[in-house]
């Protein structure tokens, strides 16, 4: 993330990294930071797939979608998010995550994308849990919930749905640039006070107001 540029050593991951649609693939991404770094301080989980399933599909394309789903958006984050907690724990030190969820967690989302809200509400749900469990130990967990966002993903859903249509439901008439997310998940990240931990932020151009 560049916002954390110059302020941390950062290990990003990308597909060819770590496969977390494989129920292995967490953990062996936790074990190839721990090898690289030696140490994590921060967990930022920000994987996530959009794909669509629709409600006639068959049992099994709809169990396949939904399976995929859940696997890369929140059994994957669920898995570093313990991996993190059992690291610090170990070390005797607190630490922090910043789960990147989604507007969808609270809205919902389009008929097809279901899943994709409700593994996204997990995510809300899981880091509330997190923040409440170990506080204590000064393990803090944060969410970041951004509206469309202007990445790869967020371009193709733009085109097949009518971007224009999409954008009339922005207040701010605009997506959101992946730098203001970055910028938010890097305060998490970094300065926000020990008493933030189990809050939400929305990064949605007030599209859907809570």
């Amino acid at each position: 993330m560049d916002a954390l540029a110059g302020r941390a050593q950062v290990m990003g991951h990308g597909s060819a990294d770590a496969d977390l649609s494989d129920p292995g693939g967490a953990d062996r991404l936790w074990d190839a930071a721990i090898a690289r770094l030696g140490r994590v301080d921060v967990l930022i989980n920000n994987a996530g797939v959009f794909e669509p399933v629709a409600v006639d599909a068959s049992l099994d394309e709809w169990h396949a979608g939904w399976g995929r789903t859940m696997q890369i958006n929140l059994q994957a984050s669920a898995d570093l998010c313990r991996r993190a907690i059992l690291h610090w724990r170990e070390r005797g030190v607190g630490g922090r995550i910043v789960n990147i969820a989604s507007r969808a967690a609270y809205r919902g989302d389009s008929p097809a994308h279901w899943h994709y809200a409700a593994s996204k509400a997990g995510m809300v749900g899981m880091t509330k849990s997190i923040a409440r469990g170990f506080a204590r130990e000064q393990i803090l967990a944060f969410a970041v919930c951004p509206g469309f966002t202007m990445t790869g993903m967020a371009d193709d859903y733009l085109a097949s749905r009518g971007g224009d249509t999409l954008l009339a439901d922005i207040p701010l008439g605009r997506v959101a640039d992946p730098a203001e997310v970055a910028s938010a998940a890097a305060y998490l990240a970094l300065e926000a006070p020990a008493s933030m931990t189990g809050a939400v932020i929305d990064i949605n151009g007030a599209s859907f107001v809570r």
